[in-house]
């Protein structure tokens, strides 16, 4: 079998869905006579965990300082260190570009450049042998079970994604009630569409958050569920059977003196766990991500004790897809449920690594995007192979809907089975 040698790197800056720019890697790698050429675009976040992997700016008058041209210039270093190197093998390449970086969260080289670099690199290859990159996966994850994910979609922003005076920063719809991936698209969109309506009903504003959901000016998380239900039950679904309701509070945005800010007046967690049980008893919660500050472990603790059976409890800031920190929290009986996104830890290989010390242990994972979005659908593949959920947004917006476009795609044409019929037959779902 002739392997793939990688023979050029280019990268670019391209925007990205705040109009800032990001950095975007186009890997040429040579197999046999031909030349296969493949990319990726790096997401960037606004509300980031303190543990996350460094992302590259160049501090400069460009953008703001948000310009990435020290990023590009690394990625021409990496490819004097990996050209002509074989690199089917996303392991030992991304070993290589750890070793080169030398730094414990990649900021010499920049998280943005190892990452656009990693993953360029591996969706050339995948495309050398002419298979889907989900597929390719497979001969790194050990996991050759395809699945529709189940999709978060978050369509009300809070926090960080929106300007409003909502505390928590997203309101999701999970359409866990249909047998098909198509359907479970169709209906959210509904779903949706339904939401716009009802709050121009209510003279609320439909202008959209970073992250394509509406950010009326409400400051009630209670007010946005009941919004949520009405435009379910607006569009003909049942609340607790075809939708439920996933928030992802993101409270170490708005935690400050070891108290948690919560509608202007400092609340202690055992108050804002008494919100959560309210919300829980109210509505059909199917998960809750980053209840508690990402260093407030004792609160994760009580409350993963009292509702890991009942709920999902996902880390993200507090694991920021790290393996170190993931063990830890499995030890510690904190969380149930991983959030999983590349640009957090900084190459694919780890990231592979994350998943698989998390679903080993009976955490679920959930393959994320981040605010600051691009066309890119990369994470769709990854959700495909090796997570059941994926979380990328509202229905709206092409960046968001890149992700969905590239599943039904592959719905489409490579005929796979829906997750949720899976997940409600094997799992207690609350109600």
């Amino acid at each position: 079998m002739f392997r793939p040698i990688l023979k050029d790197l280019k990268a670019i800056w391209v925007l990205d869905s705040r109009s800032n720019p990001t950095v975007e890697v186009f890997a040429y790698v040579q197999r046999k006579e031909d030349i296969f050429v493949d990319s990726f675009i790096v997401p960037s976040g606004a509300s980031t965990g303190e543990f996350e992997a460094l992302e590259l700016r160049d501090n400069e008058k460009d953008f703001h300082g948000k310009g990435v041209n020290k990023a590009i210039k690394n990625v021409s270093f990496i490819l004097d260190h990996l050209y002509n190197n074989y690199v089917d093998n996303i392991f030992e390449v991304d070993k290589k570009l750890i070793e080169l970086d030398g730094s414990s969260n990649k900021s010499n080289l920049g998280a943005n450049a190892i990452l656009g670099v990693s993953v360029a690199i591996a969706k050339a290859v995948a495309k050398s042998y002419d298979i889907p990159f989900f597929k390719y996966l497979s001969f790194w994850t050990n996991s050759y079970e395809y699945y529709l994910p189940i999709p978060m979609m978050n369509i009300i922003n809070g926090g960080v994604h929106a300007d409003n005076d909502l505390d928590f920063q997203e309101f999701m719809i999970v359409p866990l009630g249909f047998e098909d991936f198509s359907n479970a698209i169709k209906a959210s969109s509904e779903v949706y569409n339904s939401l716009k309506k009802i709050l121009k009903d209510n003279n609320l504003s439909v202008s959209v958050g970073d992250e394509g959901g509406f950010a009326p000016k409400i400051d009630s998380p209670f007010k946005a569920c009941e919004f949520i239900i009405a435009a379910i039950e607006k569009s003909g679904y049942k609340v607790g059977k075809d939708f439920y309701i996933s928030l992802d509070v993101a409270a170490s945005s708005f935690f400050k003196d070891n108290k948690y800010i919560y509608l202007k007046n400092p609340i202690t967690h055992k108050e804002l766990i008494n919100v959560y049980e309210k919300l829980i008893s109210s509505y059909p919660i199917f998960s809750i991500e980053d209840p508690f500050d990402e260093n407030d472990w004792e609160s994760w603790k009580e409350f993963t004790n009292k509702y890991k059976d009942k709920i999902l409890i996902v880390g993200d800031d507090i694991f920021v897809t790290n393996i170190e920190r993931i063990e830890k929290g499995i030890n510690n009986n904190v969380a149930n449920a991983v959030l999983i996104k590349l640009n957090q830890i900084g190459t694919l290989s780890e990231t592979i690594k994350a998943i698989s010390l998390a679903n080993k242990n009976g955490y679920k994972t959930i393959i994320s995007h981040r605010s600051g979005e691009t066309e890119d659908n990369t994470i769709s593949h990854l959700a495909t192979n090796n997570s059941y959920f994926i979380k990328t947004g509202a229905p709206a917006r092409s960046e968001r809907n890149s992700k969905y476009n590239e599943l039904l795609r592959i719905y489409n044409f490579y005929n796979l089975n829906y997750y949720a019929t899976s997940y409600k037959s094997n799992y207690l779902i609350t109600s």
